[in-house]
């Protein structure tokens, strides 16, 4: 029962990832950041809780908050790359982030024995969780609850103008532009808000796994973020999760016994679904199948 728990965490917090690249692949930002802001919020959590001691709900506000305020400052030098220029420049961010906390030092001792980030050697003894005794059916549904508000937000505002000035942006700038619309609120609001949702998945993976190893924060888990909306689709939210279910509990945890191999599968059949799909899992052509399915008129 636990490792199917575990793996519905982990779902919900790729989940997460997932849609803060989401946000931004409508605006026409494909992001490598995320990976960056990820481990912003994570290590910032679990600082927050294991050296001062903070509950986890103010550690995770102050982690979004934290790493949306530097997503906001990356965003504006974003503005002037575009295509495989923003890519690289993504990129190099999530790499400066990772190398910080590779050398990121900092031990105090608590009952006798020290604690905290630990350079090359991680972050271990992340243990809000189990020192407050929290079931792991308890964890799952504080994780979820996350999940599906962030979830709900982004289904809603799709519906409303903020949703189509983002589309509009992704779609076509010049139009956008001509019709009054400011690229560069639309473009770092939607960075800003990425990084947000990036540090609130980071925070709840810090306590999930309590240990925090730099290798995680990798370029593969940045291409795992915008693999996710590009493989689900842009129609909605939900084709993000679809693909989560797909790629980590299909490929990643279904496969484990093909080894690396798994990867190479991986890439395979994202070529297939993106000749075959190519506006993703969740395209147009799909929803209206899945309303007709169920009677609803659009």
């Amino acid at each position: 029962m636990d490792y199917y728990l575990n793996l519905l965490n982990t779902i919900g917090i790729h989940t997460l990832l997932g849609l803060s690249a989401y946000i931004l692949i409508l605006t026409g930002q494909v992001s490598l950041a995320q990976a960056g802001f990820f481990a912003i919020g994570a290590y910032c959590a679990g600082i927050l809780t294991v050296i001062f001691q903070w509950h986890i709900l103010p550690a995770i506000c102050f982690s979004m908050v934290f790493s949306g305020s530097l997503a906001f400052l990356v965003g504006f030098p974003a503005l002037r790359v575009k295509g495989l220029m923003l890519v690289m420049a993504t990129i190099a961010f999530s790499e400066f982030v990772r190398m910080f906390f590779l050398n990121l030092k900092w031990r105090v001792v608590r009952d006798g024995s020290e604690i905290g980030p630990d350079g090359n050697m991680g972050f271990a003894e992340i243990r809000f969780y189990s020192d407050k005794g929290w079931a792991n059916w308890e964890i799952t549904i504080f994780l979820w609850i996350f999940v599906v508000l962030v979830m709900f937000v982004l289904w809603w505002s799709d519906r409303t103008r903020a949703g189509a000035v983002l589309r509009a942006v992704g779609e076509d700038e010049l139009a956008a532009n001509s019709i009054g619309i400011n690229l560069t609120v639309v473009k770092v609001s939607a960075m800003t808000v990425g990084g947000m949702i990036a540090g609130l998945a980071g925070s709840l993976y810090a306590h999930q796994v309590s240990s925090l190893d730099h290798h995680t924060f990798s370029v593969l888990l940045a291409t795992f973020a915008i693999s996710y909306p590009i493989l689900g689709g842009l129609t909605n939210v939900f084709g993000t999760l679809v693909a989560v279910i797909f790629i980590q509990g299909l490929l990643v945890e279904g496969l484990r016994f093909m080894g690396d191999w798994r990867m190479v599968l991986f890439g395979v059949l994202i070529v297939l679904a993106m000749n075959f799909k190519p506006f993703g899992l969740f395209d147009n052509q799909t929803m209206r199948i899945i309303r007709q399915g169920f009677g609803i008129k659009t």
